[in-house]
């Protein structure tokens, strides 16, 4: 990137000093900064005396344009009308690939959204898939070969909850609505019946020990109602654009875990507890950790140990990436630490990426009381929001309606779960998601028309112009900046740094748009390629966050 060629020559011509380069600090117009803080107490002068020694030392060449002291700090300019152009050029030239990494560094494993087969995915999945989705794009843009897997929970005490309810008061009824919901219904029941019957806690207690040993009718029970489920979460998915190479299911490796516990046990790593629990010793350091129950069950650390152990094994990977919310941070822990005590080395390649709830405005969501928003719903929900604002603003046919409705709906939902740093709680407020103004997927998405709509009534062919303007450096600053931000995004996994990076171009090119005249302008070529510019970085920018543009809004 040309941008790199002029900090390679800031950093030569800066020397010994290179070290201290930084961004300038907000409302100054350099490019690069050096301040000299550090350099008074050894100097034993003011900063600001050293600045000016150090710029009238220096002789600005090639992308450097000027050198020169501001108080305390060496201000170093661009050249402009020879950066400018390069980098549009090569976004133009590059298009899709502008900031994609040639070169393949690493094969990880994302694992996402990861849902229970007892009820539908609600929106604190789909901030789960945001988060995958993303994450998993952005580090294929980065360089890594990146498999997209989830582990669906399908048996254990949560899925007999909703098992146990049907065969009670069920009546053998089939799903007269969404299946996943049809089941999902049965799980708020029995959490409601428990409440009137305590003994029920027994029977799901014998319904998966009966389960564990094979028996024929809950077998078979369990293999109609789970059907149900994955048939109504594979709706979804499609509809939100979640991806998966493969998925694992749970029922197909939770007793697998034998040899991982007999081998622990003989390094004194498990023992005994006084209920007859088998459990891994980790104190002081964490708190102990049950991997085995009394009658032989398993439990979810327990698929988690043998899980882990075939995807390092089976499919060679350097890296294992877990997006689960922040509720399981002591799961993780312990897990990572079982595995490393087990002897396995890459167990230091295991991160648990912690993301915060989704509350709504009414309070926290709990799905056992039924309080919870299914994911159908809200989409639902937004998609019809969208309609009224885009019937609000023009008329367009009921095809066209349905098309743009979904698309700007569901930028909505994902801009909305993407754009708060994961680790924090997000207030879900779907009113404010689907505004066309502010920070929102759907105002980054307009913006993406309206550059479009400049580029389709523009009657000159677009062409690299050697120079630029005051007006459009800001704008080329920022663009210049993509490549570096999907790599921040990509070493820190927090793809909000790609959202607030997209949010602020867009504002930037608004601002452009409404002090330049583009079309008619003398300079209507160069300014052209500005305006595509910004239509391939927001486009390609949008796509790793999971959302696509529309042409027209």
């Amino acid at each position: 990137m040309s941008f790199q060629k002029f900090r390679e020559q800031c950093v030569k011509l800066a020397g010994s000093y290179a070290h201290l380069l930084e961004q300038p600090p907000r409302g100054m117009d350099a490019d690069l900064a050096l301040p000299c803080f550090a350099l008074a107490k050894e100097k034993r002068k003011d900063p600001a005396v050293i600045a000016k020694e150090i710029a009238g030392a220096m002789k600005p060449s090639g992308l450097i344009k000027l050198v020169e002291a501001s108080g305390p700090y060496v201000n170093f300019y661009a050249d402009w009308d020879k950066l400018g152009g390069e980098i549009i050029g090569r976004i133009i030239r590059e298009d899709d690939n502008f900031g994609r990494a040639t070169r393949r560094k690493e094969k990880v494993m994302v694992e996402y959204s990861s849902p229970n087969t007892n009820k539908p995915l609600h929106v604190g999945h789909l901030r789960n898939d945001s988060l995958g989705m993303s994450i998993s794009n952005i580090l294929e843009f980065a360089g890594s070969n990146v498999i997209r897997t989830a582990i669906i929970n399908d048996r254990g005490v949560h899925i007999c909850k909703s098992m146990l309810a049907y065969k009670k008061w069920g009546n053998g009824r089939t799903p007269d609505k969404k299946s996943d919901h049809f089941v999902g219904d049965f799980y708020v029941m029995f959490e409601k019946k428990l409440k009137e019957d305590p003994g029920l806690e027994e029977e799901i207690r014998q319904m998966l020990k009966k389960w564990e040993e094979g028996d024929k009718p809950t077998r078979a029970l369990w293999k109609k109602m789970n059907s149900w489920v994955l048939g109504g979460m594979k709706e979804t998915y499609k509809l939100f654009g979640s991806k998966f190479d493969f998925w694992t299911l749970e029922s197909g490796i939770y007793d697998k875990a034998k040899p991982l516990i007999d081998q622990g046990a003989k390094k004194g790593l498990f023992f005994k507890g006084e209920r007859g629990d088998i459990l891994a010793k980790l104190e002081p350091e964490l708190p102990n950790k049950v991997v085995l129950r009394a009658d032989g069950t398993s439990i979810y650390i327990t698929q988690d140990m043998v899980l882990a152990k075939i995807r390092f094994e089976k499919h060679k990977i350097d890296r294992l990436i877990y997006v689960v919310a922040s509720e399981q941070n002591l799961h993780f822990k312990q897990l990572f630490k079982i595995l490393e005590l087990l002897g396995y080395g890459w167990s230091k390649n295991c991160h648990h990426l912690s993301y915060g709830l989704v509350n709504l405005p009414t309070g926290r969501m709990k799905t056992r009381e039924g309080t919870v928003v299914d994911a159908d719903e809200l989409i639902k929900e937004e998609t019809e929001l969208a309609k009224k604002e885009i019937s609000a603003r023009e008329k367009v046919s009921k095809t066209e309606l349905e098309k743009r409705s979904k698309e700007i709906a569901l930028a909505a939902i994902k801009y909305y779960l993407i754009k708060i740093e994961p680790i924090k709680d997000i207030l879900f407020d779907p009113g404010r998601a689907i505004s066309f103004e502010g920070d929102t997927g759907p105002y980054l998405q307009y913006t993406y028309a309206r550059a479009k709509s400049i580029l389709r009534k523009a009657k000159k062919k677009n062409r690299i112009g050697k120079g630029v303007g005051k007006e459009e450096i800001d704008l080329i600053k920022k663009l210049s900046q993509f490549p570096y931000i999907v790599k921040k995004c990509a070493v820190e996994l927090k793809p909000n740094y790609l959202a607030t990076y997209l949010f602020e171009l867009a504002t930037l090119f608004n601002s452009f748009y409404h002090a330049e005249k583009v079309i008619g302008s003398e300079k209507e070529a160069e300014l052209l390629t500005v305006v595509e510019s910004v239509s391939i970085v927001l486009r390609n920018g949008l796509s790793l966050l999971g959302i696509n543009t529309l042409e027209r809004m």
